[in-house]
């Protein structure tokens, strides 16, 4: 299903989008070395609660999970990308943590990660791959305009990731998003331009670019959600919902100045 938002749902949109912002925000400022994952995970639940909202993790169960995911967001630490399960896991020093997090308010979802070092130790390959998934995010974001297609979005976003030496894996990536959290079309981080669904004003997208150091490979951890690189090396995912307008692309989910 593709949805094309009509303005009062936009501005629906923008309120969920600053909630997400927010949420994920005050999780990172609260983030330190000793803090325990399941708190990020009771902390991201009260919040939502606060917000009247409502999480899209914790009865989803697609078919690539085990059953429901049961947490409100996403805690994947170092050689974890994509799906971390929260658990009792303490953060040390230099942990490279990425939380991902998806709501729905007022019946329209927004979805978006961060990933940053944890504590005072900046590993250099660590900053360097959270840094190319950034670039290659606000690539794709420049792509995006009324009359683009996905596979422009597509090719932006995996041409900053191979020129920084990352080989991109297609098995999962961004996607539509409105009623629901993910909705066609399919936005991988590599493609060919001029391919694909033409964009149009009211689509929102979550674009997420995400690498791995030094494979393209994945195995999924004993919890049946989280996915982790293959040899076990360090990982980046940064992602935004946005907007198709007129005039481009709204990046929906940016923190709002306090």
């Amino acid at each position: 299903m593709i949805e094309l938002l009509n303005p009062t749902e936009l501005t629906r949109a923008r309120e969920t989008g600053a909630l997400v912002a927010h949420v994920l925000h005050t999780l990172k400022d609260r983030c330190t070395v000793g803090t325990n994952l399941l708190d990020l995970d009771r902390w991201a639940k009260d919040l939502i609660v606060e917000a009247d909202a409502v999480s899209c993790y914790v009865d989803y169960a697609p078919s690539f999970g085990r059953g429901p995911f049961g947490h409100h967001v996403c805690t994947a630490v170092n050689d974890a990308v994509l799906h971390g399960r929260p658990h009792d896991y303490r953060l040390a020093d230099g942990d490279l943590l990425t939380l991902d997090l998806a709501v729905s308010l007022r019946g329209i979802a927004a979805d978006a990660a961060i990933s940053f070092v944890v504590g005072d130790a900046r590993p250099a390959e660590s900053v360097a791959m959270i840094e190319a998934t950034e670039r290659a995010l606000a690539a794709g974001i420049a792509a995006a305009r009324p009359g683009a297609r996905v596979g422009d979005l597509s090719h932006a976003i995996g041409t900053v990731l191979g020129d920084a030496g990352y080989r991109v894996n297609t098995e999962f990536g961004g996607h539509g998003i409105g009623s629901t959290m993910h909705q066609d079309p399919h936005v991988s981080n590599a493609g060919r331009p001029g391919r694909g669904y033409r964009l149009r004003p009211g689509l929102l997208l979550a674009l997420e670019p995400w690498v791995m150091q030094d494979t393209v490979e994945l195995v999924t951890d004993a919890d049946g959600w989280t996915l982790r690189s293959a040899t076990g090396c360090r990982t980046a995912h940064s992602e935004h919902t946005i907007a198709i307008t007129d005039d481009g692309a709204e990046i929906l989910t940016l923190p709002r100045p306090s």
